[in-house]
């Protein structure tokens, strides 16, 4: 299961928009199946579970996860699993795992990554991200 509840991790796209306006951030929405998918796995192991993203995404980013648990132990309760289902009809229609959205304070999709590509570094998603923190 996914670590990133550890730093700022929002409960709804309404809060995530809330304190990044605040707070003046980025929202990054990620989609993932926390107990099934295994790029998606192995996303969260090097990228957010690793410290530098953690002190990065702390200052600039709110996290928020729509995750789609296949297992009946792990499985959301109704009204987040709605939640989840609502953020992938605009979010993710594709359905694609992992898949990570970046989004200004008024929900407006600025950067994507589709998949995990194990040839990222930390780094990478760090610098792809700074392009548009610049923007604040």
């Amino acid at each position: 299961m996914s670590s990133m509840s550890v730093f700022g991790q929002a409960k709804s796209l309404g809060d995530a928009e809330a304190q990044a306006k605040n707070e003046h951030k980025l929202i990054l929405l990620k989609f993932s199946g926390s107990d099934w998918c295994i790029p998606c796995i192995q996303l969260s192991k090097t990228i957010f579970e690793d410290s530098t993203f953690q002190d990065f995404a702390h200052q600039k980013l709110v996290i928020l996860l729509a995750d789609f648990p296949r297992q009946k132990k792990h499985q959301l309760p109704k009204a987040e699993q709605e939640a989840n289902d609502k953020l992938a009809e605009v979010y993710n229609p594709q359905g694609e795992f992992p898949q990570m959205v970046l989004l200004d304070a008024e929900g407006k999709v600025l950067y994507q990554w589709h998949g995990y590509n194990k040839k990222l570094t930390v780094q990478d998603y760090i610098a792809d991200i700074n392009r548009y923190v610049k923007n604040l």
